[in-house]
């Protein structure tokens, strides 16, 4: 079976669609191979009695996030706001403390002091960090070699703020800080807003969920490539020696086309067999990219209860013991189907990964009973979750991080085609990379990088500005003249040193004035 086409996309995920919708809009012949019985890819929208809808994989956008609210209205899916109505709980060393805003308050000077200068120096290192070239930062190769564990014991100096700055990433790249590269990490926190945008709810990365699911936007554009989608098509060889690149089905179907586009992580690369090799440093590069380890859980219950007293379900949990991390409500913009998503993260994902479904719902539905003080805590109606860790084809989730030493290294060939072969995928992106804005902004540029080499459109049309979205605005993100100047805690804490040392000179030479040991001039 032969298939000619100017264009294969692999990779059936939002970013693989978005590249081939681009595509055939453009006039050219495309058609995507994707190994699952699905599209969507690291999006995914469970649909049944008890929960209606639920998205099981990647499903928050917000403001800035222009590229996938753009494709989404023009499928039709319409947005709704998570709810934030109502205290959220921080729960650390067995207590429950209530706040508002985006991060939890401390009333001691000292901890709020580094709170303070951690997000800072996060947001301003990030500054020197270029968006489309993070190798190139002034500080690159240093910041790269530290783990963002060495980052967080450098600049945190109470351990309530390193406790805090752990569990910030762990929710932000679902992987252990020893595991990522500082440099990586400013880069990415930098291409979401910064760090008050990428972790709020309101005005943030979270504000934001789609009416039907996130799975949606996948389907609607299979729907308008009629046809063009092929399921159940792992991609597993790719040869570009002649004049059309050929690749090769696991069910042994023949595509050939002119050029081609991957759109799926990085690490899954290494399961299609290229000839001729990849170049040296994008076959190590591959390599070197795990994923994110994560497991989300909705817990569905009769009546949203955490409201009745007061709360918005949004729970940061800063325990070793404890299974989720962070919790949102999850319930539907009609107020059906109550539910709190949680989040099992990084190596807590792989470890409770090894207890049954029941026995992870039942640790849950414990540790949510404690911090909430409430029984009711104790009794949902439903449970679902899916441990993105054991899906062959996506391999973890969120998606790929850089551990110390890589981006660098390899980092600069991340976008960089190889032949006829073109690069998509959110780990692509120069905005938001990691969410769905990232994936559709990447696969829209990968599209347009063949439309130039076709020579049907200029090369500064490659990568296209994005307006921004009418229907959801950002606001800016400000800060306070005392944010932006107060001492960090060590800096507090020599000043004083230094102040007492000083007066305690000063009052020693005085005594020793009054003495006469010391000449009066």
């Amino acid at each position: 079976m032969s298939n000619t086409h100017d264009v294969i996309v692999i990779g059936g995920g939002i970013s693989g669609l978005s590249a081939a919708k681009l595509l055939v809009e453009s006039g050219l012949s495309v058609v995507v191979l994707e190994a699952r019985d699905r599209v969507g890819g690291r999006t995914h929208t469970i649909r049944n009695k008890e929960v209606y809808y639920v998205d099981v994989g990647g499903s928050y956008v917000g403001p800035t996030q222009n590229h996938i609210l753009r494709m989404a209205k023009d499928l039709g899916v319409q947005t709704y706001t998570v709810n934030v109505i109502g205290r959220l709980i921080q729960h650390v060393k067995g207590k429950s403390y209530t706040f508002q805003g985006a991060f939890p308050p401390s009333w001691n000077p000292l901890v709020f002091l580094d709170y303070n200068n951690l997000m800072r120096t996060i947001d301003e290192w990030g500054m020197e960090v270029p968006e489309s070239a993070p190798w190139k930062a002034p500080h690159a190769a240093e910041w790269d070699k530290m783990s963002m564990k060495e980052f967080i014991d450098r600049v945190c100096w109470t351990s309530s703020a390193k406790r805090f700055a752990v569990l910030f990433v762990n929710l932000v790249v679902t992987a252990e800080t020893h595991q990522v590269s500082t440099l990586w990490f400013l880069w990415y926190i930098k291409l979401c807003g910064g760090t008050t945008r990428v972790f709020s709810t309101d005005n943030g990365g979270q504000e934001r969920k789609f009416v039907g699911g996130s799975g949606q936007i996948s389907e609607k554009i299979m729907e308008r490539l009629q046809g063009r989608v092929k399921l159940q098509r792992p991609v597993v060889r790719l040869d570009q020696s002649g004049d059309n690149v050929i690749v090769e089905t696991l069910n042994h179907e023949i595509y050939e086309g002119k050029y081609v586009i991957s759109a799926i992580p990085p690490v899954l690369t290494t399961k299609i067999h290229f000839y001729p090799d990849l170049p040296a440093i994008r076959n190590q590069l591959i390599h070197r990219l795990p994923m994110g380890s994560v497991i989300k859980c909705m817990m569905y219950y009769n009546e949203a209860f955490w409201r009745k007293m007061d709360y918005c379900g949004s729970m940061i949990i800063e325990e070793d013991d404890a299974p989720v991390g962070f919790t949102l409500d999850d319930t539907k913009p009609d107020g059906s189907a109550p539910a709190i998503i949680g989040f099992i993260l990084a190596q807590k994902a792989t470890s409770l990964a090894l207890l049954s479904k029941e026995e992870r719902k039942r640790k849950i539905c414990e540790y949510y009973a404690k911090v909430m003080d409430t029984e009711e805590a104790l009794h949902p109606v439903h449970y679902e979750e899916k441990n993105w860790c054991e899906e062959q084809y996506s391999g973890g989730c969120y998606a790929a991080y850089f551990p110390p030493g890589i981006m660098t290294q390899f980092g600069s060939v991340i976008r960089k085609p190889v032949g006829k072969i073109f690069f998509a995928g959110t780990e692509t992106a120069t905005v938001w990379s990691g969410y769905m804005e990232g994936a559709v902004q990447a696969g829209e540029r990968a599209a347009r990088e063949i439309l130039f080499k076709m020579g049907l459109i200029a090369e500064d049309e490659i990568w296209m500005l994005e307006p921004e979205s009418e229907d959801v605005p950002a606001l800016p993100i400000t800060t306070t003249f005392l944010e932006r100047n107060l001492p960090s805690a060590q800096g507090l804490l020599r000043l004083i040193t230094y102040s007492t040392f000083f007066a305690a000179v000063a009052a020693v030479g005085i005594f020793a004035c009054k003495k006469g040991f010391i000449a009066r001039v």
